[in-house]
């Protein structure tokens, strides 16, 4: 640790900090545009300039390291004077139209102006104007004139998205930020772009010019799309969602959010939403009350559970419903004496187990890392935030490898990707473990023949301290998940590595830990989408986008006595019979329970459209009419309450005895070709992306699941 004075005030901060660092731990504001915490050190705003005393000019506080006994001064008249004279620069190109950008009320310039800037200036030549670029549907370049050139937005692309999208071109006063690679920014986490920009040169397309920042109240939520779990600020005005911005929480999402949590919002408010109940009669939509609505369906499974019996009765509930909606929808399920519950849509594989399949190691841990092997996950785009993370753990000296059948681009360098079908990865993964046996002098588990690049990534593996074992969503959701598994686990035994699951959805934790899964005799979601059914509940998905069965699942469901339909929006009106109206997730309360089961409580954020009502008391409601007992909440918290059993309700992680990667599966290599994985591309994941305008006009919505890649 190094002592310095800061403004009379003693400062310990550790060697090698900079004066900055020793601001921020004092409480102290330093004024600055170019730094930020997340990113390097660029030292270009120049505004940050401090008093340090024997020394001869005024230094950058960024990039001024510490010393012992050093002496700062920030409130000095030379600090203040370089100060000012440093923001007299910046506004000599600076347009004067605060009142028509979007960032106005918001925008750090506009703040520092006000005590650093003079009231009037002394430039009298024209200022220099900088041409409008079009990169892409969700940011705005149209007023790159306010850019002031701190690289904020550079250096982002290169350290945290991993791919250098913007650059800086020409010298001086023609300066200007612009795209080096293509003429887009196509980047899964663009949008922080727009948080880190400290002026109005990149804005929100689709929010651009609807809202003032002060018009909109901010209220926390947490994202319903991948199994990060990342915490937001979604931006309200006129019980509308005008905008979502991340809320910074660095056990998890750090200060970033992914595209898609972002720009989802757009499907809140589309012309798809559905806002009434309504009932096919004589192959026409009625728009109905909600009596009728839920006496009709209760009546038609009463009267089907009398003909056919309950085992003729089944949900389909999402994983990204809240914890919630998914116990209700199990005890409503059983309560009418059936076992055929399932959230696993898109799996082939539906082997029993015993706790909940999680990441096995802490989100934040991500970071840290020296050796990854990633198995069956395209990981840029199915969880871009935990790709980001693995890219700062590359970044320090790790080492990742994969085993996939496309070669895809991460941003990141990747040691060794074993290329196979995905028919041959638990081949490939006896490979891998052939070769730490032999490395080891034990016996292999399985049959295995070690090529270069399996001994390659065993000796990666076998090195470092700190290493996991990842399984992507195609890895859960294959025709050998669970020889996948057992053989991941024994290699992750020999070489001290973690192992877990990277998780497809919000709540897939949470799903497993409140039985949204099949009991004794129960069919799972194979089954009932195999058309095994007379009645069934689709909570919150559409089997034709979310399901491994695909296009056949409207043909089988199609064939079913009747179909009730629980979701926000107008869908699977092909086969439905009934549609009920229910909340997304800004408009109820819930919980979801991340991949390293984090539970995250989280409220509405404005009302209901329409008569759309929350999920959980349409269930309620609806297990009252069957008369099914022990259906008697009156709010979100009693169903969690119930659902948690006896965990106290604070608690903020899973108890870990509830949480096991553990398998006894027998290990089978098989030699037969299976179908490929059944897996969502980045902006297909669920019905909110895909209603959003914005995300679906992207780069990564027109390409296929497996773009960028070279199939094996």
């Amino acid at each position: 640790m190094v002592e310095i004075e800061l403004d009379g005030q003693k400062v310990e901060v550790l060697e090698g900090s900079m004066v900055m660092h020793a601001a921020d731990k004092a409480g102290t504001y330093i004024p600055h545009f170019c730094y930020h915490k997340k990113l390097s050190i660029a030292a270009n705003c120049r505004m940050c300039l401090v008093d340090v005393e024997k020394a001869p000019k005024p230094m950058p506080a960024c990039a001024t390291p510490v010393t012992q006994g050093m002496i700062v001064r920030t409130k000095s008249d030379k600090a203040i004077k370089a100060q000012q004279s440093v923001m007299e620069f910046l506004l000599i190109n600076h347009p004067l139209d605060c009142p028509i950008c979007d960032q106005g009320g918001e925008c750090q310039l506009q703040d520092l102006a006000v005590g650093y800037g003079g009231s009037a200036s002394r430039y009298q030549e024209e200022k220099r104007v900088v041409f409008h670029k079009d990169v892409g549907p969700l940011i705005s370049m149209e007023e790159m004139s306010r850019c002031i050139h701190c690289t904020r937005c550079v250096r982002f692309g290169q350290e945290v998205a991993g791919i250098m999208e913007l650059g800086m071109i020409h010298r001086g006063e023609h300066s200007e930020i612009t795209t080096v690679v293509g003429d887009t920014v196509d980047s899964e986490l663009s949008g922080n772009m727009i948080d880190i920009c400290p002026v109005g040169a990149l804005t929100s397309k689709p929010f651009r010019y609807s809202a003032r920042t002060w018009e909109l109240s901010r209220r926390k939520s947490v994202s319903p799309h991948d199994s990060t779990g990342a915490n937001l600020i979604v931006q309200v005005k006129n019980h509308k969602v005008m905008r979502v911005v991340p809320f910074e929480n660095e056990a998890v999402n750090e200060c970033w959010i992914a595209d898609r949590d972002r720009f989802s919002y757009e499907a809140l408010n589309s012309d798809e939403r559905l806002t009434r109940p309504m009932l096919k009669q004589g192959g026409e939509w009625k728009t109905v009350d909600w009596q009728t609505a839920l006496e009709y369906v209760a009546n038609g499974l009463k009267q089907i559970k009398t003909d056919h019996g309950a085992q003729s009765i089944g949900v389909l509930a999402s994983p990204h419903s809240t914890l919630e909606e998914l116990y209700l929808a199990g005890a409503l399920t059983r309560g009418l004496g059936s076992e055929n519950i399932d959230h696993r849509l898109r799996h082939v594989e539906f082997a029993a187990f015993e706790g909940a399949r999680h990441l096995g190691t802490p989100i934040a841990s991500l970071s840290q890392l020296q050796r990854v092997l990633v198995v069956g996950s395209n990981l840029r785009k199915d969880h871009p935030l935990f790709a980001q993370r693995i890219r700062q753990a590359v970044r320090k000296g790790g080492s990742i490898s994969a085993i996939n059948s496309v070669a895809y681009d991460w941003a990141m360098p990747v040691g060794r990707t074993l290329l196979a079908a995905s028919s041959a990865w638990a081949q490939a993964l006896a490979d891998v473990a052939a070769a730490v046996a032999a490395e080891k002098g034990v016996a292999a588990p399985a049959a295995g023949q070690a090529s270069d690049t399996a001994r390659a990534i065993a000796q990666s593996l076998l090195g470092g301290e700190r290493k996991a074992i990842l399984l992507g969503n195609a890895a859960a959701h294959h025709a050998q998940a669970s020889s996948l598994l057992a053989l991941a686990q024994w290699i992750g035994e020999q070489t001290g590595a973690t192992v877990g699951y990277l998780g497809e959805a919000a709540n897939t934790v949470g799903a497993q830990l409140v039985g949204a899964l099949p009991g004794a005799g129960g069919l799972n979601a194979g089954q009932m989408l195999g058309g095994a059914l007379k009645a069934v509940l689709l909570l919150n998905n559409e089997p034709e986008f979310d399901s491994a069965a695909g296009a056949a699942a409207a043909t089988a469901l199609g064939r079913a006595d009747m179909v009730v339909t629980l979701s926000p929006f107008k869908a699977n009106m092909a086969f439905s019979d009934v549609l009920l109206p229910i909340a997304p997730f800004t408009e109820t309360s819930g919980t979801f329970v991340n991949a390293e089961g984090r539970i995250q409580g989280f409220h509405a954020v404005v009302k209901p459209q329409g008569e759309a009502r929350p999920a959980w008391k349409v269930l309620r409601v609806l297990a009252n009419l069957l008369g099914l007992p022990g259906f008697d909440f009156e709010s979100s918290q009693e169903v969690l309450a119930r659902a948690c059993g006896a965990q106290p309700a604070e608690a903020t992680h899973v108890p870990a005895d509830k949480l096991s990667n553990a398998t006894r599966a027998a290990i089978v290599l098989s030699a037969a070709a299976s179908p490929a994985p059944a897996v969502a591309s980045i902006y297909q994941l669920d019905g909110l992306v895909r209603r959003a305008a914005s995300l679906q006009l992207t780069a990564d919505a027109r390409q296929p699941a497996a773009a960028q890649g070279v199939t094996a």
